[in-house]
């Protein structure tokens, strides 16, 4: 499998930093305005599905409702490996830690921190 690397997360927004390392873009879709050379990779198939997102913004589900579909959604095989793909990438890159890049500008409720805590348990 491969040394675990440190992951980190921020804005697309926030200023680009040396420590950052490898920069994935996990959202679906790629944001307005933003340069491609912000991030070193693109997965948006680690995005939320587009009805989950749906259901979040319109208020429908609470954060912990949002947490827990969005993590039941990579039982399905093919976006389970989507995580083993982004854990090889950053490996490979040799880059000494990952940073998980999304639009929103609040960790607190973003899937990206979400995302992160599964790469830590090593889902």
């Amino acid at each position: 499998m491969g040394r675990k690397i440190p992951v980190k997360t921020k804005s697309i927004y926030d200023k680009e930093d040396e420590a950052d390392g490898f920069r994935v873009l996990v959202t679906r879709y790629w944001p307005r305005g933003v340069k491609k050379e912000r991030a070193d990779l693109w997965v948006r198939g680690l995005g939320p599905s587009p009805e989950l997102i749906k259901d979040w913004k319109k208020g429908a589900i609470e954060w912990d409702e949002f947490r827990k579909r969005y993590e039941k959604e990579f039982r399905d095989e093919e976006k389970g490996k989507l995580l083993a793909e982004l854990g090889r990438a950053a490996r490979e890159s040799g880059a000494k830690r990952a940073t998980l890049l999304c639009t929103c500008r609040e960790e607190a409720v973003c899937h990206r921190r979400i995302l992160k805590s599964m790469l830590e348990r090593g889902l």
